[in-house]
């Protein structure tokens, strides 16, 4: 019999906040990530699955693999396990889309999707929640409708190969067999149960309560008829941040009670602000976060004033102590997005040691988060109503296995 998989309570006390809308520490320090994983009751992704990842693909692990960016898991060596007998799997993620245009953050968990999309040769859904950020951000559901299809513009430039992926919104998308499973989710969580799993309050409309069933059952492939008719023990893989596992600690509880295989996760570490690990990155505060609409010279501009240094107040004491690379937010941001790692080593080294200075660290990682930025808005200024309407079809994908 299934052992049950119950879905602990979201963690929320006096040390930090981690759910889908909140994420603090207290008194403004830094995520405990290993408190975390002993919370949430996930795993370490250790060196021996990157090792087997690189093995199945016969291609380098992603940098954010290498870094530790992507950190913990739930499953995954079954995935690859499965992969290993020549079983397929798909792949699931998403974007709530509340803002214009996307943060660096943001293009996290798409970067990595695309790698492991291009690694596997599998399929990929990735679900807009245009209902979710109408209900939680207050937008009229027409706005949040026309901002799912800007930010699935951005998505698309991310690379995803039109013929293995399908993107959805859920105003559009929700209803027929996707619903069905819904309402089978639905009847096996009771409302103290997403009470305890979301901290949801009698102030809040029932729109929200009724809400996680909607980002479960992407999870399960009969949800998706026009992709996986007749296979509905396909499994899936689910890359996304930490702070969204409370929705899939339910989803996995309630799976083999409705006759499908647990989804697999594999998950992020959050991508700090400019001002710091403390700090918040805001669309209400532009200065927070280098956005992909950022011009070079505004990404310049972002990181001399507002990247947190953990150089020394002066250039005598810099050379005698090295920076402190644990708060040094240029660092950090090329720990993400330099895919060098002989280069990134010698940073460490000359900029720890007091060798090279806060500038030259902030130049490089000018230079890297201009390129890529750069590179995306040519690629974004490429992506026409068309293309976003190719992607949003429902329809087969022949070749999505190969």
């Amino acid at each position: 019999m299934e052992k049950r998989e119950e879905a602990k309570e979201v963690v929320e006390n006096e040390e930090q906040v981690v759910n889908p809308w909140e994420v603090s520490a207290k008194d403004g320090g830094k995520i405990d990530y290993d408190k975390l994983i002993d919370k949430f009751g996930c795993q370490r992704l250790d060196d021996s699955l990157i090792q087997r990842v690189q093995r199945l693909t016969n291609r380098p692990a992603h940098v954010f693999l290498r870094r530790g960016v992507f950190f913990a898991h739930r499953d995954f060596n079954d995935i690859l396990g499965a992969y290993e007998k020549g079983q397929k799997f798909y792949l699931y993620t998403g974007r709530g889309p509340s803002s214009e245009a996307l943060h660096l953050g943001h293009l996290i968990p798409f970067m990595f999707t695309k790698y492991l999309q291009d690694a596997f040769k599998v399929p990929l859904v990735i679900q807009l929640t245009d209902d979710e950020k109408c209900m939680w951000k207050n937008l009229s559901v027409e706005e949040s409708q026309r901002l799912a299809r800007e930010n699935a513009k951005d998505i698309i430039a991310c690379g995803f190969d039109v013929s293995k992926t399908f993107i959805f919104s859920d105003f559009d998308y929700v209803g027929g067999a996707f619903y069905k499973n819904m309402v089978k989710v639905a009847k096996c969580v009771t409302y103290n149960k997403v009470v305890g799993i979301f901290g949801f309050t009698g102030e809040d409309h029932i729109g929200k309560v009724s809400f996680p069933p909607v980002q479960a059952v992407p999870s399960f492939p009969s949800s998706f008829p026009h992709l996986f008719s007749g296979n509905d023990n396909i499994r899936c893989l689910i890359p996304c941040a930490i702070d969204q596992d409370p929705y899939f600690r339910m989803t996995r509880d309630v799976a083999p009670r409705i006759g499908y295989h647990k989804p697999a996760l594999i998950e992020s570490s959050f991508f700090p602000a400019l001002q710091g690990e403390n700090g918040k990155m805001s669309a209400s505060d532009p200065n927070s976060a280098i956005y992909v609409t950022d011009s070079a010279k505004e990404i310049k501009n972002k990181i001399n004033r507002y990247a947190f240094s953990g150089g020394k107040d002066s250039i005598e004491l810099h050379r005698k102590y090295g920076a402190n690379l644990e708060v040094d937010i240029p660092f950090k941001y090329l720990g993400f997005f330099l895919d060098d790692d002989a280069e990134l080593e010698r940073i460490r080294e000359e900029y720890g040691s007091g060798r090279m200075l806060t500038g030259e660290v902030k130049k490089r990682l000018t230079e890297v988060l201009t390129d890529l930025v750069e590179s995306h808005r040519r690629a974004r200024a490429l992506v026409t109503d068309e293309m976003v309407d190719a992607f949003m079809a429902v329809r087969p994908l022949p070749n999505m296995f190969n």
